[in-house]
């Protein structure tokens, strides 16, 4: 029986939030969440969780904020 391995845990919050921006004529850019980064145990980098990708190839990563609770 082959061994699984367990899944790197990461970080509780994400570091960062991705974005797919789509600059639209005349108006403002619609910003799209598609996912998270979550910064490494080391601090050396992120693992990116992606649930879609950018038509255009560009992610914008921002800084995490918590989102505001109505």
């Amino acid at each position: 029986m082959a061994k699984t391995r367990e899944p790197e845990k990461t970080a509780t919050k994400p570091v960062f939030n991705a974005f797919s921006v789509e600059e639209r004529e005349g108006q403002d850019p619609f910003w799209l969440k598609i996912g998270a980064a979550f910064e490494h145990k080391d601090g050396k980098g992120f693992n990116l969780v992606l649930q879609a990708l950018p038509l255009d190839g560009r992610i914008v990563l921002r800084e995490y904020k918590e989102p505001e609770k109505s």
